[in-house]
């Protein structure tokens, strides 16, 4: 019997998604998120309960679209857990088939979903499930070697980021986004931590969504009243309470 949870931020997609789980007599019980951020609580909850736990989640059912954390990026998140549920696409979308499978999602339902195709995808999580839960083996904890990098997951592989190359970090719920010239990546630190943690190395709040280096601001802009920075082509938006801040540490920079 596969403990399942389903993710979507549409309540109607999510109501009918659990009916139809609830409905197949291999899910043993079905819960439902509204967002990637929630599901994220609750598998940190599943995976502190342990695969027998009460709390535990064998498979998530996944939303790819949704506002803020995607599915995609949770699916990212998870490759690097011990153990983590498998997961089962649900989307209106086929762009990110491709995306979805190199990922190792087990299926990738369309919506609107039909009870037959969806009765298939769990068939396909429960055969895999019987198979991995054996051969799962206890992860070593990597640890960031010194303050000059950040450990960073990538499809299952730890890898490490040079603060310096970092151009600016946002904020995703719980977790931070962190950009860099040649891509993004996701880790599971608060924006307020990177924040105290990184103010020695040039990084200034400029949003409550943002942090940015200060090395890497090309133009400050002012344009009716409203201040902004650009940082190679993308252009953030600077709060009204940080703006004034932000032009005396640009000054400072400049002339010091």
């Amino acid at each position: 019997m596969l403990r399942a949870l389903a993710v979507d931020d549409e309540r109607p997609s999510l109501e009918e998604l659990l009916y139809l789980l609830n409905a197949d007599p291999r899910i043993g019980s079905a819960e439902g998120a509204g967002d990637a951020t929630e599901a994220l609580r609750r598998i940190n909850r599943a995976l502190e309960s342990g695969p027998d736990g009460p709390d535990a989640i064998d498979v998530v059912f996944l939303d790819i679209q949704m506002p803020g954390l995607d599915g995609l990026d949770l699916a990212r998140l998870l490759t690097g857990f011990a153990r983590p549920p498998l997961v089962v696409f649900v989307t209106a979308h086929e762009d990110f088939a491709v995306q979805a499978f190199d990922l190792k999602a087990v299926d990738y339902v369309l919506k609107p979903v039909r009870k037959e195709r969806l009765a298939e995808a769990v068939r396909r999580a429960a055969a895999q499930r019987g198979t991995t839960s054996r051969e799962a083996a206890p992860r070593i904890p990597v640890h960031e070697p010194d303050p000059d990098q950040i450990a960073v997951e990538l499809g299952g592989v730890t890898r490490f980021v040079a603060v310096d190359d970092i151009t600016h970090v946002e904020a995703q719920g719980d977790y931070a986004r962190l950009h860099t010239d040649r891509g993004s990546h996701l880790v599971r630190i608060p924006l307020v931590t990177l924040e105290e943690r990184w103010r020695s190395r040039g990084f200034v709040r400029i949003h409550r969504r943002h942090l940015v280096a200060l090395r890497h601001i090309g133009e400050l802009r002012l344009d009716a009243g409203t201040v902004s920075v650009l940082i190679g082509s993308e252009e953030l938006q600077v709060s009204r309470r940080h703006a004034r801040e932000l032009r005396d540490l640009l000054m400072r920079r400049t002339t010091g």
